[in-house]
């Protein structure tokens, strides 16, 4: 170990998926994140890319700079409100996104480790939350065990008209897989703020008019960054004076 004096690892955000938990556990360090606190902004930007796809936000406003308004007009989008959407990971970002679209009449679902007392339908698998969705949201953590859990089968069980939005981890989704879907027409769209070797995007997905890609903004508020930085000291100041840790992962 080339720290082998560590006490604590101090997460500036909220998944710590590239620190080796057990490792932390044999070893005695603590691990600390920031969850909550930037709960409310990574769902805002998970409803901003569904209506950003859907409604071709992002084609509108290069449409209107580069003065084509007046020589063409952009094909039809697709109506937010009312559609299915399908949650994976329905934890507090999860929740936070469900909420936002119950104000869109949304029809709600989830897949998750366990059923929840939610008024959403339940999924046991992410294979049957993807048949029954037309917009699936990537909310779950990463892990060993959910890298490249949205693969080919689980694109394909979305539809044409399918629609894959992640704000999770890069991690989760098959890129590869996801690419040839987008290319075939297999998928109807995404809207992606996480990938799988940031800051590198698969550049195949730069010419793609049905997908919206944003750097990993998720949590960029000046309200959620000052508020996880303020967590990460009280945590190393709760460690240093001997207390309980604020938010801790181990």
């Amino acid at each position: 170990m080339r720290l082998p004096n560590l006490e604590i690892v101090a997460i500036n955000g909220v998944g710590f998926d590239k620190i080796d938990l057990s490792q932390a556990r044999m070893l005695g360090y603590r691990v600390t994140n920031t969850p909550d606190v930037l709960t409310a902004d990574v769902a805002d930007t998970a409803i901003g890319l569904i209506i950003a796809q859907a409604r071709h936000i992002t084609r509108a406003d290069s449409h209107v700079r580069m003065g084509e308004w007046q020589k063409s007009s952009l094909d039809l989008g697709t109506r937010v409100t009312g559609r299915r959407y399908g949650i994976f990971g329905l934890g507090r970002i999860g929740t936070a996104i469900a909420k936002r679209l119950e104000g869109f009449d949304g029809q709600i679902s989830y897949m998750g480790r366990t059923k929840q007392d939610v008024p959403y339908t339940y999924y046991p698998s992410l294979m049957e939350l993807a048949k029954n969705c037309d917009v699936l949201v990537i909310a779950a953590s990463a892990s060993g065990e959910n890298r490249h859990i949205v693969n080919e089968d689980v694109l394909t069980a979305l539809s044409p008209q399918g629609v894959l939005i992640n704000i999770a981890r890069g991690s989760l989704i098959d890129e590869t897989a996801l690419v040839r879907a987008l290319q075939s027409g297999q998928l109807g769209g995404a809207g992606l703020d996480v990938f799988e070797n940031e800051p590198t995007v698969p550049t195949e997905l730069f010419d793609l008019q049905n997908v919206v890609l944003t750097p990993h903004i998720g949590s960029a508020t000046h309200q959620s960054r000052t508020a996880m930085g303020e967590l990460v000291l009280d945590n190393l100041a709760a460690h240093i004076a001997g207390k309980d840790l604020i938010s801790p992962v181990v």
